[in-house]
């Protein structure tokens, strides 16, 4: 059989390289047992050939260590097992930076094409027309989740960045240098991770990949737009959980908000400031120098302690200043260079990446609660009223609340927080931090308890500069979801709300928990549907409705393969804007590094603008749509009896390290939510 060119160039340029690599790696003295390395091969050839016989675990690893080692007692093995385990474990951090360095090589290979490919394959003048007004207003908004699988810690990511440099360049002594520092550094947090300390894992590749990537990307389509005025800085934006997703994490509080934005700023001002350094040694012009000079002293004053406001404007208008007298009196020199930096400037403002607020409707039920309570409105529980009267009270009454009214700390909490981001979006924008995402969702109730404490917690009706966005995600929430949506357009109040937010009304589908409560199918079945019919509902309503996707890593979790996954949507679903979450392992493996963030945006744009083009929708029969409901009904009875069945949870159990996930330190959310 041939073998394809995709796998001998993959066979050439990572497993090949890996082997050699591997080859060092395994040769070093690593802690007490210099033989690690050589003796890692032979077990693994032991296992494959004792699977292959049918032979039980144990007798393997007894008969590997009778024969190839000296090695006597039961704790001695186990620590020798462990210290396999460490070695496999740098030796994927290996294989990542090996397939990092290989990714130019390899994406020449794929089939996928670049949005200047398909610029460039528009078949007339009218579809490049209106290619250029769908991109004049599109966005892909990408948001990072600290999801606990995104576990290496700064040191062992610049380890890797290290050894993707020193690959592409085969400088084996340095190689072989790095890879002794690897051995030697611990994959593991040494105390549970806090939120905040989460929340600097994924800004290390905001300052060090996504704030150069998302800035050549918007300079290299510009480019591509040619004569054609383009300033969409809404384009690519980039969104952040760490420290604002507090559903079932208790250690995410107010203060942890506010210390997320300010190391957003503060790392955003470190960058603008290595800039206009760099500009500093190109306009060498004294009238030019001394704005750049008072320019780079605030922001070096900006990188140890937050603006107290908002200083967006005033940072333009330095940088403006500075292209206008270039342009007049120094003929346009670097003129490129001053453009880019304003253009990073205007697509990162001065809060870098949007930090979303998120937290379970069961909460906000129990806050409201409290509330009326206090207010005499009810005695103990929120179903002593009628759905009519409840709705009245969210929409209509008002009773002005602090959080030092109560003391249960979740409650305080709550109130404090949302209290609190009217002073945040004066101090850092409104951009940094204007998204409310409220988990569970399955009724009305969800956003209008929401909406009713930002009123109560001092936020006028005219004024509220915050999306509301439920997030549907068990089976009865994806059912009821263009109902839920519907019932709140009737609402003249929640109605004026969307006015204020350009009637634009952001919906999350959770495709993990959905997962979880429906099965695999039936879940990405449900959502689908629940797009189709929400989008019928905005239209009627005349509202623009968006869809915020909860995808993880692996397909469980609704990953998988993304460009494929938005381009085969329907032409019935709305398509105004990418949102999606990024989790996990696939922050390092998908956008991990310059060339791979600019990939998969590409594809991300390339899928959402082609999507519904003329000539291009693509159509599901009915019989199709009947084949995929049948599939869908019968895979959801299956894994319902699976989940029911009495024997489930104590296999997994047994079966399976779910115990020990509360024992180690790779997240700062409990084992449990509940």
């Amino acid at each position: 059989m041939r073998t394809s060119r995709t796998t001998v160039t993959f066979q050439k340029l990572v497993h090949n390289k890996f082997s050699i690599y591997n080859s060092l790696f395994l040769n070093l003295p690593y802690q007490q047992d210099k033989s690690i390395g050589t003796l890692i091969p032979i077990l693994y050839e032991q296992c494959q050939n004792g699977l292959t016989e049918e032979r039980e675990p144990l007798d393997i690893l007894d008969t590997f260590f009778r024969n190839y080692t000296q090695i006597k007692s039961e704790t001695d093995k186990i620590d020798f097992l462990f210290r396999v385990i460490q070695y496999v474990e740098r030796q994927v951090v290996l294989y990542d930076a090996v397939e990092d360095a290989a990714f130019a090589g390899l994406r020449k290979l794929e089939p996928a094409l670049s949005f200047q490919d398909y610029f460039q394959l528009a078949e007339s003048d009218t579809e490049q027309r209106i290619l250029a007004e769908r991109i004049a207003d599109f966005s892909a908004r990408i948001v990072f989740t600290a999801h606990p699988t995104q576990f290496y810690p700064p040191a062992i990511l610049d380890i890797i960045d290290s050894l993707r440099k020193l690959i592409r360049e085969n400088r084996i002594d340095d190689i072989h240098l790095t890879l002794q520092q690897l051995g030697l550094t611990s994959l593991l947090h040494a105390q549970k991770p806090t939120p905040l300390e989460e929340a600097r894992n994924i800004v290390y590749f905001l300052r060090n990949v996504y704030y150069d990537a998302v800035g050549e990307l918007y300079t290299r389509i510009k480019e591509q737009m040619g004569a054609q005025p383009f300033e969409n800085y809404d384009l690519i934006k980039l969104g952040f959980w760490p420290g604002g997703d507090r559903d079932g994490n208790p250690s995410v509080t107010f203060d942890t908000t506010t210390a997320v934005l300010d190391l957003l700023q503060t790392t955003l001002m470190k960058c603008y400031h290595d800039d206009v350094k760099r500009l500093r040694k190109l306009l060498t012009f004294r009238e030019v120098d001394d704005i750049l000079r008072k320019l780079k002293d605030e922001l070096y004053a900006y990188t140890l302690k937050p603006a107290e406001e908002n200083i967006y404007s005033q940072l333009l208008d330095q940088l403006n200043a500075v292209r206008g007298l270039v342009v007049e009196n120094f003929h346009g020199l670097y003129l490129l260079e001053i453009d880019s930096l304003v253009d990073k400037v205007k697509l990162f403002k001065t809060h870098f990446a949007t930090l979303d607020i998120r937290q379970d409707h069961r909460v906000h039920q129990r806050v409201i609660a409290a509330i009326l309570k206090k207010e005499g409105v009810i005695k103990q529980r929120l179903e002593e009223l009628s759905t009519e009267e409840l709705t009245r009270i969210l929409l209509e009454e008002n009773f002005p609340t602090s959080a030092d009214d109560f003391d249960d700390e979740l409650i305080k909490d709550t109130l404090r927080t949302i209290s609190g981001l009217r002073s945040i979006q004066h101090q850092h924008g409104q951009e940094a931090c204007h998204r409310y995402i409220i988990s569970n969702s399955e009724d009305i109730f969800a956003v209008l308890c929401v909406f009713a404490l930002f009123r109560w917690c001092g936020w006028p009706k005219d004024a509220m500069t915050f999306d509301i966005i439920p997030l549907f995600e068990t089976m009865t929430g994806l059912a009821q979801a263009d109902t839920v949506l519907e019932a709140l357009l009737i609402l003249p109040d929640y109605r004026d709300h969307l006015r204020q937010r350009q009637d634009k009304q952001t919906i999350m589908l959770g495709f993990s928990d959905g997962t979880k409560d429906g099965g695999y199918l039936q879940a990405n079945w449900s959502i689908f549907q629940a797009k189709e019919r929400l989008s019928a509902v905005a239209r009627d309503w005349d509202v623009k409705v968006v869809f915020f996707d909860g995808r993880g890593g692996p397909p469980a979790r609704g990953g998988g393969k993304t460009y494929r996954f938005y381009a085969s949507q329907s032409p019935y679903i709305a398509n105004h804007e990418i949102q999606l979450t990024i989790q996990g392992q696939t922050i390092t493996s998908k956008f991990g590094t310059r060339e791979q963030f600019i990939h998969q945006c590409e594809q991300l744009l390339t899928a959402g603008l082609f999507t519904n083009f003329p000539g291009r929708k693509n159509e599901i029969s009915e019989s199709a749509r009947q084949l995929m409901a049948e599939l869908a009904e019968i895979s959801y009875r299956k894994y319902v009896e699976l989940k029911n069945h009495p024997q489930f949870i104590p296999y997994l159990e047994r079966r399976s390290p779910l115990r020990f996930y509360e024992m180690v330190n790779i997240g700062s959310r409990p084992g449990r939510r509940g």
